[in-house]
């Protein structure tokens, strides 16, 4: 199973200067959670924003730069490529950013968002989705509060079932 991961304003800014142009702790907790344990794919872009790899995770990292190498993550030169190598794990987490989810959304089979009730100057936004393909799995709604400046939405949306995006 291919599943999305992300963070996004009301109008699918992802990220601005390759950073997140928000500070959310609850979002950061549940990407935790989630990922965990779990195969992260994601760009070199990404990457770079991170800083380093993410512990207790498998990180895969997509480029187009050949001779890269990035200590205890695995390299890749296309989503495809990872895709293949990743046939035996259960679920992969693709992480970002822009690109990669455009890349990746025809294939996932379910999206674990947070969408922040805000307007925020961004750069690389979130590819558009059809609502037709997708259902609800699960919604939270949460108020912003001392330790989240926004007001926010957990959201699990599930793709309706077809044979092709089985890996």
């Amino acid at each position: 199973m291919i599943t999305l991961v992300a963070a996004m304003d009301k109008n699918r800014v992802i990220g601005y200067k390759n950073r997140l142009p928000w500070h959310l702790p609850a979002d950061l907790v549940r990407f935790k959670s989630v990922t965990l344990q779990r195969p992260v794919v994601m760009g070199r872009k990404t990457f770079e924003s991170i800083g380093k790899p993410m512990s207790l995770r498998r990180n895969i990292v997509i480029t187009q730069q050949k001779n890269m190498f990035i200590k205890n993550c695995e390299i890749f030169h296309s989503f495809n490529e990872a895709i293949d190598a990743l046939k035996s794990e259960s679920e992969i987490m693709v992480i970002g950013g822009g690109q990669l989810f455009k890349e990746a959304l025809p294939k996932a089979n379910k999206m674990i968002l947070t969408i922040i009730e805000y307007s925020f100057r961004g750069d690389v936004y979130f590819p558009f989705w059809k609502d037709k393909e997708w259902y609800i799995l699960s919604k939270e709604d949460y108020k912003k509060n001392e330790n989240n400046f926004y007001s926010f939405s957990f959201l699990e949306l599930k793709r309706y079932a077809r044979n092709q995006n089985t890996i």
